[in-house]
């Protein structure tokens, strides 16, 4: 199966293809800018893979959580693509591609945790799935970092590993009893690598639909302090 998968929810900016010739991908950290790089990239792993767009199977499109202007051009730059080549697209979040980079070093458990700024963080916990790859245990949600826990029902045996940059905004969240988080992974973004894996998996399982149908999952509509609320005082 082909699949391209793009990602701009965060800091991180990236795209995948998975092909004949395994994953091919293209990873930055620009900061902001990634509307103007996101379909450079795209450009350049289907030349390198010598294929075109009407050759793949469907598209996995990041649709968050994240920041919200990097959502939005996630959505909407897989949209454009999927409809101008008549494509199926399937929504990935970033809290399971980052799940599934813990799942593959051998946590039976990931708890995914960004930082959500505004004192908050984006997190959910999941477990391995053969059909979807990783299913949700606690589904994504946005809070205080003290409302982050691990799932109440799991195997004392059970590895639980922490994974996402929300570990490295908020270090108390690595100290959650029996929570194990390396020091790479802290600092961990999210990688269309991994959504274009999930997105294949979908995209088989018969979950591509229109691109009209996917919806972002922002998971809060604020996106900015009031003054009041960031403690600055009107002059």
């Amino acid at each position: 199966m082909r699949v391209l998968a793009l990602d701009t929810a965060t800091e991180a900016c990236s795209v995948a293809l998975l092909a004949e010739q395994g994953l091919i991908g293209r990873y930055a950290e620009p900061g902001r800018g990634h509307a103007a790089q996101i379909l450079g990239m795209v450009d350049a792993v289907l030349a390198q893979a010598g294929i075109s767009l009407s050759m793949l199977d469907g598209i996995a499109a990041s649709v968050g959580p994240g920041a919200f202007t990097g959502v939005r051009i996630s959505v909407s730059a897989a949209q454009g693509l999927a409809f101008g080549a008549g494509l199926n697209l399937v929504g990935v979040s970033t809290l399971e591609a980052l799940a599934l980079r813990a799942l593959d070093a051998g946590a039976d458990i990931a708890l995914a945790c960004l930082d959500a700024r505004m004192g908050e963080v984006y997190w959910g916990c999941y477990a391995a799935d053969m059909l979807r790859g990783v299913r949700a245990i606690v589904p994504p949600r946005v809070g205080a970092p003290g409302s982050v826990h691990l799932p109440a029902a799991q195997s004392a045996s059970a590895r639980v590993g922490g994974i996402g940059r929300g570990f490295a905004a908020y270090p108390e969240l690595g100290r959650l009893p029996g929570l194990s988080v390396e020091p790479a992974d802290a600092g961990a973004l999210p990688n269309a690598r991994e959504m274009a894996r999930l997105g294949a998996l979908r995209l088989r399982a018969g979950e591509g639909a229109d691109p009209a149908d996917l919806e972002p999952l922002y998971l809060r509509d604020k996106v900015a302090l009031t003054e009041a609320e960031r403690g600055v005082k009107s002059t």
